[in-house]
């Protein structure tokens, strides 16, 4: 293999961006290659909607080096940015830094990854072959890319689950994908007139679902017959809204908290047991759900479906690539136990690197989102780790590659403590949700656990209460985290 060519990256979001960061910094040539018209394309999909941590965490060092040479300064260390703002005030000067963009090619979908003239069965010489790229790019002409490395960033965000509790498509899901939306549509603003007036139904129980569902409350208020159903798979509505005042994530927390308050004000129906079966179109142009509550027959009509389940990993363009993959997250046997979300939140998920992201395939990694397959666990901050050490191991720096950089606060995630409601509602000025500034004030002036909540099934106040009750010891003995209560937290929670 020619070490002339250059490693290719697959992606041009925050991940793939930092990957090219650090390989310029060590002096390696690279192919940046993204699918979308502009770098962050799919961060452009939801710039609306704003993250739970702050930039101090969502901007790679090696790319703030780069950039800061550049006369580039940071937008500030606690303030909590949109998915617009990172593609605009980060993203996109990256992208434009003189040593990356030359080397950056959009509009180019990657459709295929092999190493050239060698199929999946042929070992003999294979990790001397250079990798073979096939890339369709904007005219529709094919082209193939050589690489000597391969670092696929590309995200999940265009794979997302299905309404089907199954794990695949209800039948009648795909007919009527001009009335199903998947994520976080933009309901307050460019997608506004689909929603304003109509019954709209989300369905899922992540962060994901409840943005949704408390922007279609944020419509209604200000449009007559609009309506908000909100549908769970859980059985259980006490589990629905996270750790509330808890949460280490005081935003993520404050979502769950006016999530609740806007159930128990009655502006949505929750629907708690639910299991979708079939869903059809109706002459009307309404949509017919048919499923179960709690095992019992139901039918549903609405106009609107949001279907935020989730995403999980897109590997049909890899299907030549030796993958190394754990059998339910899709993700690397050795990564899996670590990010594995029936045991872990986002906060008890610790840096790795290369050799948890290492596949049978030489020199081929697959760093970001996508790293994680079907766990909803994963942090920006985690992925510019990964990428440092996955660029450490490509240039023979094993060390560097083993070694971890990345240091989290106690509290597990990107967590700052804003100084009162000020700093709060100045950080959240357009989170789309007036009331969520106040919410986080509360939030920021009660306790929080380490690494944020413990499952709903462990008899614990936190993540750290948890592992040490696990291990046979007494626990932290977390008091109730109420502002009123004024808790003393013993040490492994403070």
């Amino acid at each position: 293999m020619s070490e002339q060519l250059p490693i290719a990256i697959i992606g041009a979001g925050p991940v793939g961006l930092a990957a090219a960061a650090h390989l310029v910094e060590r002096g390696q040539r690279f192919l940046g290659i993204e699918a979308g018209p502009g770098v962050g394309h799919a961060i452009r999909q939801w710039s609306h909607v704003r993250v739970f941590s702050p930039w101090s965490y969502n901007v790679d060092q090696a790319a703030r080096r780069l950039l800061e040479r550049t006369g580039w300064r940071h937008p500030g260390p606690e303030a909590l940015p949109t998915g617009g703002e990172l593609v605009s005030q980060y993203l996109e000067p990256l992208a434009l830094h003189p040593a990356l963009r030359p080397h950056i090619r959009l509009n180019a979908k990657v459709t295929a990854v092999g190493r050239r003239n060698y199929d999946k069965v042929k070992t003999v010489g294979r990790d001397d072959q250079s990798f073979a790229l096939r890339v369709v790019v904007a005219d529709g002409s094919e082209e193939e890319l050589l690489a000597r490395a391969v670092i696929d960033a590309s995200g999940t965000w265009f794979a997302p689950n299905p309404l089907g509790s199954s794990g695949y498509h209800i039948p009648g899901e795909r007919a009527a994908a001009g009335t199903i939306a998947y994520g976080i549509p933009d309901v307050l603003g460019a997608e506004r007139a689909r929603y304003a007036g109509k019954t709209n139904l989300v369905v899922g129980s992540g962060h994901s679902a409840i943005n949704a569902v408390l922007d279609l409350v944020e419509l209604s208020r200000a449009v007559l017959g609009t309506r908000v159903i909100w549908a769970v798979r859980r059985t259980d509505a006490a589990t629905l809204y996270g750790g509330e005042a808890a949460d280490a994530l005081e935003a993520r927390g404050a979502l769950g908290a006016l999530a609740r308050q806007a159930v128990e004000a009655g502006d949505v129906d929750l629907v708690t047991a639910f299991r979708a079966q079939t869903v059809r179109s109706q002459p009307d142009g309404k949509l017919q759900l048919q499923g179960t509550v709690h095992d019992s027959e139901t039918t549903l009509l609405v106009d609107r479906i949001v279907v935020a389940t989730g995403f999980r990993p897109d590997f049909s363009f890899l299907t030549e690539v030796r993958l190394g993959l754990d059998p339910w997250l899709e993700t690397t046997p050795k990564l899996s136990p670590m990010i594995d979300p029936n045991l872990h939140s986002c906060g008890t998920v610790r840096p790795h690197g290369a050799a948890e992201l290492a596949h049978p395939e030489t020199n081929f990694f697959i760093a970001g989102m996508k790293s994680y397959g079907r766990a909803p666990t994963f942090l920006l901050a985690t992925g510019y780790e990964q990428v440092r050490s996955i660029v450490a191991e490509l240039v023979g720096d094993h060390a560097a590659a083993e070694r971890v950089e990345l240091r989290l606060p106690q509290t597990g995630v990107c967590v700052t403590r804003p100084r009162g409601a000020t700093r709060a509602s100045a950080s959240l000025s357009a989170q789309p949700n007036a009331a969520i500034a106040p919410a986080m004030a509360g939030a920021a002036a009660a306790a929080d656990c380490c690494g944020g909540p413990a499952p709903a099934s462990a008899d614990a106040c936190c993540v750290q209460d948890m592992e040490a009750k696990q291990a046979g010891e007494a626990g932290c003995g977390c008091s109730s985290p109420t502002v009123e209560a004024a808790p003393q937290k013993a040490a492994c929670c403070n």
